[in-house]
């Protein structure tokens, strides 16, 4: 069921931001429930969540072809989670930077 849930990571400069934070955001299945998200975040990762925001996220509108038609991608679901101090979900980790050595 956690495969089911969890689609993917967002990431983004303003997530990768709030990952520093302590707050992580996915893209869920729609019919997807708060707590099968934490319950599916804290299998796949070991980790602890403590809390879990939802929000839906409407498909763009385009115009596309001869007769420039309108077409509606998919509806998606976010979650937000928030997890216990100090603990981090590596997909969210930024590379170490290297200081270049000085002649």
């Amino acid at each position: 069921m956690s495969q089911l849930t969890l689609l993917k990571p967002l990431i983004s400069e303003k997530t990768m931001r709030l990952a520093q934070a302590g707050q992580f955001s996915f893209l869920v299945a729609k019919e997807a429930t708060k707590p099968a998200i934490a319950r599916a975040v804290e299998e796949q990762f070991k980790v602890k969540v403590i809390k879990v925001t939802t929000s839906g996220i409407k498909g763009k509108t385009r115009r596309t072809g001869k007769r420039r038609l309108t077409s509606r991608g998919q509806d998606q679901k976010k979650a937000m989670l928030t997890l216990k101090a100090g603990q981090m979900i590596e997909f969210f980790k930024l590379p170490e930077k290297k200081e270049k050595p000085k002649p």
